[in-house]
């Protein structure tokens, strides 16, 4: 086999392993920015979303502490966003709590819930209901300006 040849067939192999692991054809992600107050604590949660998953970014600024500042992640099913909050906290270490959400009236209202762990990773104990009522944040989406 020619040197020319050889170089021909790795760029075509090439070609095809990353074309198959191109992101066209994936489902595309909806991003959408909404803020909650509660007391004079305000929270910021920046949410990509399909119709499974989401990731994003979350931040809670307690008035005059500190604020607390992370990552976010998990699945939608219906109505409802379960999954993690992985945050630096104002104190300076790093926490991951569960994180639920429950889509209402174009609003996101935090559950609140009996923490416990699996496989060492925090979760809402599945015995005792996730409760949104009296939600600490109730988040509103930010439209952007046209």
């Amino acid at each position: 086999m020619t040197k020319a040849l050889k170089l021909v067939l790795s760029l075509v192999l090439f070609t095809l392993l990353f074309s198959c692991n191109s992101k066209e054809g994936k489902e595309k992600y909806r991003q959408s920015l909404y803020r909650a107050i509660h007391n004079k604590d305000t929270a910021v949660l920046v949410i990509n979303r399909n119709d499974k998953r989401f990731f994003g970014r979350y931040e809670i600024s307690h008035y005059g502490v500190g604020k607390d500042s992370g990552e976010v992640r998990g699945d939608i099913k219906g109505d409802t966003l379960r999954g993690d909050y992985h945050y630096l906290t104002f104190g300076g270490s790093w926490k991951r709590v569960p994180l639920a959400l429950l889509k209402k009236d174009n609003k996101l209202f935090l559950g609140k819930g009996v923490m416990g762990t699996y496989f060492n990773l925090p979760c809402f104990v599945p015995e005792v209901p996730i409760e949104y009522h009296n939600s600490a944040f109730i988040f509103e989406e930010i439209k952007a300006e046209e």
